[in-house]
């Protein structure tokens, strides 16, 4: 489909300054992110800005502002959006434009976004607009008509959401069987429990842990308080349960790293650089971690911090673990974000599958 509010390429693209743009767009990124914001979420926002910026000056020759007009955000979709027609998969944004958005850092690669990158930008530029109290094009019907085909086309083509693999109970055996009893070892084997056993922890929680919110237990075993996650930024609300209790060979794990570190006070889980300790790990950290603990154990598929979290999930529904449970461990406040994950560890078991064998 192509789209009436196609604007010609210029002769001459302007150059896209990144600098300048992000200057344009702070304005914007500071009232769209209240302070309190996690940072991953400023980062994505900021990001989506400087795009918003950088595509409407190379398209349209003029500084970004708002509020966009309902055509450019159409204008927007028939760019990103691939659509098959009789000579294959097209879009509309300008081969020169794309090319200097790539070069300036502000697109991966050339062609056409993912669905899940179109969908972020136009809510990013809706809230923007929301927040601004000004008229918003991204609610107009022929954007929504537009970006629900889109979705409809996608998926017709076989395009779907790419989600981490999960590490399940026989993952994370396999990457804790990886580490050794240097200080590095101890540090890994407690993070990879400690990020599992406390309720599928992302990644940015793990790296935030701090000694000041661990309790010991009498009886053994400790308490983790969780002060703030990403569902509960402003701090526990009065129906999160924030202590996560951490028992069995999760707290082993856990005590053998402390005593060895000697750590009593700051982050929990550090850098090192041999028998030196240093400061907090970076969620990116915890995020190497993880893979480079599932490279060392053979395991194939895409691992990153997320995994933790999708597989506790997963295991929970394996072991037919209610999700009211689970949702309190991991602090979820949606449903439907996490039934996906829970149906998948369960589907196996699912009485009504085995009928046959019954009949046997």
């Amino acid at each position: 489909m192509k789209s009436n509010a196609v604007v010609p390429v210029p002769d001459t693209l302007p150059a896209l300054q990144p600098a300048v743009l992000a200057e344009q767009a702070a304005a914007a990124v500071r009232e769209l992110l209240a302070e309190a914001a996690a940072a991953n979420t400023q980062r994505s926002y900021a990001t989506a800005l400087r795009y918003w910026a950088a595509w409407f000056q190379g398209r349209y020759g003029e500084p970004f502002v708002l509020p966009l007009p309902e055509a450019t955000v159409v204008q927007f979709l028939v760019d990103h959006l691939a659509r098959r027609g009789k000579a294959g998969l097209s879009w509309e944004l300008p081969a020169a434009l794309d090319t200097q958005l790539v070069a300036a850092k502000l697109k991966q690669r050339p062609g056409p976004f993912k669905l899940s990158t179109v969908v972020h930008r136009i809510a990013v530029l809706s809230t923007a607009h929301q927040l601004k109290k000004l008229a918003n094009p991204c609610e107009a019907s022929a954007v929504r008509h537009l970006l629900a085909r889109g979705r409809r086309a996608a998926v017709k083509r076989g395009e779907r959401p790419r989600k981490k693999t999960a590490i399940t109970k026989t993952e994370l055996a396999a990457l804790v069987a990886t580490c050794d009893s240097s200080l590095e070892g101890l540090r890994d084997r407690a993070l990879l429990y400690f990020g599992f056993a406390s309720g599928g922890r992302r990644r940015s929680e793990i790296a935030a842990a701090d000694l000041g919110d661990l309790r010991a237990l009498p009886e053994g075993g400790y308490v983790y308080r969780l002060e703030h996650s990403k569902t509960q930024q402003a701090g526990p609300s009065a129906t999160s349960t924030p202590d996560k209790p951490l028992l069995g060979v999760a707290a082993a794990a856990l005590t053998a790293w402390l005593t060895a570190s000697g750590l009593t006070e700051g982050p929990i889980f550090r850098r090192l650089w041999g028998s030196r300790i240093g400061p907090g790990l970076s969620p990116k950290a915890v995020a190497t971690i993880v893979q480079r603990r599932a490279r060392q154990a053979g395991l194939e598929g895409d691992f990153a911090g997320h995994s933790l979290r999708s597989g506790f999930v997963t295991e929970g529904g394996r072991q037919g673990i209610a999700l009211p449970a689970l949702m309190a461990m991991t602090e979820h406040r949606s449903v439907a974000s996490v039934v996906g994950y829970f149906q998948a560890g369960g589907v196996a078991s699912n009485p009504a599958a085995r009928m046959l064998e019954d009949g046997e």
